[in-house]
């Protein structure tokens, strides 16, 4: 599998009805993967890993491809107060209220109540819960997405790290010389 590509779990719903948006998925292009390797090479030489540079630039970069969980929370806090009502609405109704890539399900059965919201790619991402309130969960573009910056960063700092043990390495025969052999 190409760690270079991967496909949005989500897309915004800020087009005219009846007109879908390009999906334009997330790629780890050449400028960016030069960015990683300068932020591993800044690492490798401080030792640190994963410095503070690469984690803010992981955490913009899944943001790309997550889902808008901030709004489909408060799409589902405005309709809480009426449980019964959205637990009768059928599938078409839930798509409107959420979006089209977006589907909830409602369970009352058990212990309490809960909203579980899934992406289009059926991963859930939300769940509201009685009494605990919101959990998010990681879709798997998400999951891709922080899987390939990762790698890229190891085999960036890895390869950083070997370059400076070889030259303390080297530093260390030139320095143990014994100049009265």
């Amino acid at each position: 599998m190409d760690i270079r590509g991967i496909a949005k779990s989500h897309q915004t719903n800020n087009t005219p009805a009846g007109k879908s948006s390009s999906k334009k998925g997330w790629q780890l292009s050449d400028s960016l993967l030069e960015k990683i390797t300068g932020y591993a090479r800044e690492d490798a030489a401080q030792n640190v890993y994963m410095g503070n540079k690469f984690l803010a630039l992981r955490k913009s970069e899944v943001a790309k491809v997550a889902p808008d969980r901030f709004a489909l929370m408060g799409k589902v806090s405005q309709t809480m107060a009426d449980m019964e009502q959205i637990r009768e609405a059928d599938e078409r109704w839930v798509r409107m209220l959420f979006g089209e890539p977006y589907e909830a399900k409602f369970q009352s059965e058990g212990i309490g109540s809960a909203v579980h919201v899934y992406d289009r790619n059926g991963d859930e991402i939300l769940t509201y819960t009685a009494g605990v309130g919101w959990h998010e969960k990681e879709s798997k573009a998400e999951t891709e997405v922080h899987r390939a910056l990762k790698a890229a960063y190891y085999d960036a700092f890895r390869s950083a790290r070997q370059e400076i043990n070889a030259t303390v390495a080297g530093m260390e025969v030139q320095s143990s010389f014994d100049a009265r052999a």
